[in-house]
């Protein structure tokens, strides 16, 4: 991984709200939450005490970064962490 996705990435986990709203994304991801491992964020919102324009800007920077995914399913949004980029920055972490 290369320094400027390295930057992108960690700058994203910066704010400690993005942060805790990545980890639960990956948390329910990780407990097979729904199908295809999604995550609706209508669902998690409710754990975090953020107003939704402010949820909304967090999870484009998370897919910015690459560290999620999103999908709109009628009036629904879902989010599925990128798993294999999760893994790569833990690897980081292992050095």
């Amino acid at each position: 991984m290369d320094g400027q996705k390295m930057a992108k990435i960690f700058k994203a986990l910066s704010n400690q709200n993005r942060l805790e709203l990545y980890l639960k994304i990956v948390e329910t991801s990780d407990a097979g939450y729904s199908n295809n491992n999604e995550c609706l964020i209508s669902d998690i919102i409710h754990c975090l005490n953020i107003g939704a324009p402010t949820i909304s800007h967090h999870i484009k920077e998370l897919a910015n970064a690459g560290l999620i995914t999103t999908e709109k399913k009628g009036k629904f949004l879902i989010c599925r962490a990128n798993q294999e980029l999760a893994e790569e920055v833990s690897k980081l972490f292992k050095l």
